[in-house]
C-alpha cells in the first residue's frame, strides 16, 4: 500500500492550498513511474507531518496533467501553499527529490 495519496481532478486544489506537497504525475502502464514508486512511499513516510507526497494517474485526471503541461510521465512537481517551486521529469533520485523538498520547506 502507497504512504502516497491519491490525488484526483476534484480533490487536487485543496489538497496542494498549503504546505509542501510533491505531486507525482503517473500512469499505471508506465514502467519508469513503478520504477520511482518506492522512492516515493519512502519520502512521505520520511517528511510525514512535513510535507506530502501526492499522486494523479495521468489517465483519469488528464485535465490536470494538461493544466501542468505534462508531456512525459513519471513528472514530478513540488508545490508549496498551490504554486510549482520545482519539476523533475523522469525518475528521479530521492537525494535530488529530497533536497528539493527540503529547499521548499525552508
Amino acid at each position: 500500500m502507497s504512504n502516497a495519496t491519491e490525488l484526483t481532478e476534484e480533490n487536487f486544489k485543496g489538497a496542494v492550498a498549503s504546505g509542501v506537497t510533491l505531486v507525482d504525475f503517473w500512469a499505471e502502464w508506465c514502467g519508469p513511474c513503478k520504477m520511482i514508486a518506492p522512492i516515493l512511499d519512502e519520502l512521505a513516510a520520511d517528511y510525514e507531518g512535513k510535507a506530502s507526497v501526492g499522486k494523479v494517474d495521468v489517465d483519469s485526471a488528464a485535465n490536470l496533467a494538461q493544466e501542468f503541461s505534462v508531456a512525459s510521465i513519471p513528472t514530478l512537481i513540488v508545490m508549496k501553499d498551490g504554486a510549482e517551486v520545482n519539476r523533475f521529469i523522469g525518475v528521479t533520485q530521492k537525494s535530488e527529490l529530497a533536497s528539493a523538498l527540503d529547499s521548499a520547506l525552508s
